[in-house]
């Protein structure tokens, strides 16, 4: 009987050996033995829980905040020596969209390149006759413009051809009375499709009719018939094609040049929607274009430019901006 007891304490004292080495061998695992202790009465004493920045609301907090003007003093100063500009570009946060955030059937087919998402706070939405939600998808976001100004543009992608009756149909809701073009057709690929007439077609619902067309040295300038039902509209297209793909253009006299030919089409206008910019992706040449027409604009009516502050902007209304 004794020899029995014996035995049933030494099982349990093994037992408890066991427990404690199998205890510290995971906190050991977990890089720590030091034990934790949770004092719940003192919970109604404590501060309020504060909220804790993401990354994602870091980068949004500095995309809205962020700004460093520049007076044409300082601005000829820095443009002798480009690295603090260079330095200064490269802090700013890239604010990219995960295909995750869009759950709309078939969007990715409407989409020129699946890394390049419209964000959803800014992006256009097409006036869906049947309300469904996949024809409602266009791949393009309203831009701010100078002091702020709201729908001042609209950048997207090139159109391809499944998409080019929806960029029709945007150009029409949006009553666009410009559209600039800063990429050539096909570079070392397809950057763009054709998506006017030579002379006259019907794309879906509208029909358009080439009315005029200006040849100059860097830019095509036509005049387009916009018709829908019994009314009709006139948009002019511009074709900068001496932008080449991921570089700059040769001499900036040619983008201002460009920038005084929209200033002046603008003025003459009809219709006062936003002006509807695209490249191949509606990133890069996009948003230089629409960041120096800014820049120009401050310029003119301050003598200062705020260049962090617009590409900063820029990046919060069209999240791929380069």
């Amino acid at each position: 009987m004794l020899h029995e007891q014996a035995r049933v304490r030494m099982d349990k004292t093994t037992h408890n050996n066991q427990e404690v080495k199998k205890h510290v061998r995971l906190q050991d695992r977990r890089g720590s033995s030091v034990s934790l202790v949770l004092d719940m009465s003192s919970l109604s004493n404590t501060e309020p829980i504060l909220q804790v920045s993401t990354p994602r609301d870091v980068t949004v907090q500095f995309l809205n905040t962020a700004s460093h003007v520049l007076t044409q003093k300082m601005l000829q100063e820095w443009s002798c020596s480009l690295e603090e500009l260079q330095e200064e570009f490269a802090k700013i946060p890239s604010n990219f969209i995960s295909p995750e955030e869009f759950n709309i059937p078939g969007r990715a087919a409407k989409d020129r390149y699946r890394s390049i998402l419209p964000n959803p706070q800014s992006r256009v939405c097409l006036k869906s006759v049947n309300f469904q939600e996949e024809e409602s998808y266009i791949n393009a976001n309203y831009i701010r413009g100078y002091a702020g100004q709201k729908k001042a543009y609209i950048a997207t992608q090139g159109p391809m051809l499944n998409t080019v009756n929806d960029f029709w149909t945007m150009v029409w809701q949006e009553e666009t009375p410009l559209i600039v073009m800063l990429t050539k057709l096909k570079e070392r690929k397809e950057k763009c499709i054709c998506y006017w007439p030579e002379t006259e077609a019907s794309y879906g619902p509208f029909t358009i009719q080439v009315q005029d067309i200006c040849e100059c040295d860097d830019y095509t300038i036509r005049s387009f018939s916009l018709q829908f039902k019994d009314e009709c509209r006139t948009v002019k297209h511009i074709v900068f094609s001496s932008w080449p793909d991921q570089r700059t253009p040769e001499s900036a006299k040619m983008l201002l040049h460009l920038i005084f030919e929209v200033e002046k089409i603008l003025q003459a206008a009809q219709n006062s929607g936003p002006i509807v910019v695209h490249c191949s992706a509606g990133i890069g040449r996009t948003g230089c274009f629409i960041a120096t027409q800014i820049g120009c604009q401050q310029l003119k009516d301050k003598g200062e430019v705020d260049i962090l502050g617009i590409v900063c902007q820029l990046r919060i209304d069209r999240s791929s901006y380069q």
